[in-house]
């Protein structure tokens, strides 16, 4: 029954993430840290997201933009790297309170950045890789900036969904690799990530089917509500 609903939820939230660039980690993390605790859940995710953003990659290949990936990367492998580490020094309650505090801050502060309309250059991309970079190695998902960030860049629709999960792969992969290092992604944690992703992974390939329908405003409020729900169910766990 825990897979089941795993698994259930992993589809819902790869066709939200096919749909918006991000959502997946967000709407999966609560059922994971419920299902195996929140210091498994964040290697888990981990994988997840791996999965996640290369069906995004291979649904949308030839729209790519591969300057403003490698800027992006080329500050963000790093950085995330360093965030990955951090959070494997932080004790599990915090971890939980981390995570719903920047989900539930990231509703306001994504409207204020989206309404002042900054445009980011390449090195403007390799800076925004770096802070989000560390954020990633830290609370599992920082899609709630990324997307700004590459909206920032010109970015819409297949390029952009396919560039920030080109951008994004390259964190998790270097925050993969870190966690493989200090010994958080046992066996047992990578089939967990693997089982947990393949519903994700079949859901984005599904949301190609209806992304280009999709108008800004039901855009926005599935992000704002996304957000909410995941950084309400995490704090709840913080405080039990």
């Amino acid at each position: 029954m825990t897979y089941a609903l795993v698994l259930a939820v992993g589809l819902v939230a790869g066709v939200v993430s096919g749909i918006v660039g991000t959502g997946a980690t967000v709407i999966l993390l609560p059922v994971l840290v419920f299902a195996f605790g929140p210091r498994e859940a964040v290697p888990i995710m981990t994988v997840v997201a791996l999965m996640s953003n290369f069906a995004k990659i291979t649904a949308w290949w030839r729209d790519i933009d591969w300057r403003a990936c490698t800027a992006y990367a080329l500050g963000g492998i790093p950085a995330a790297a360093l965030g990955a580490r951090t959070l494997l020094m932080l004790p599990e309650r915090t971890v939980d309170l981390a995570l719903g505090l920047f989900f539930l801050a990231m509703i306001p502060g994504r409207h204020w950045l989206a309404a002042r309309n900054i445009v980011l250059g390449y090195g403007g991309m390799a800076l925004a890789g770096a802070v989000i970079g560390f954020l990633t190695g830290i609370v599992v998902s920082t899609g709630p900036l990324s997307v700004p960030a590459f909206a920032a860049h010109g970015l819409v629709k297949g390029a952009f969904i396919a560039t920030e999960a080109a951008g994004s792969l390259a964190l998790y992969i270097s925050k993969a690799i870190t966690f493989q290092h200090f010994g958080a992604l046992p066996m047992d944690i990578l089939i967990k990530g693997l089982i947990s992703g393949s519903s994700v992974m079949a859901g984005t390939y599904i949301a190609r089917m209806v992304v280009e329908r999709l108008s800004t405003r039901v855009f926005q409020r599935l992000l704002d509500i996304v957000m909410a729900v995941a950084g309400l169910v995490l704090l709840s766990s913080a405080f039990r």
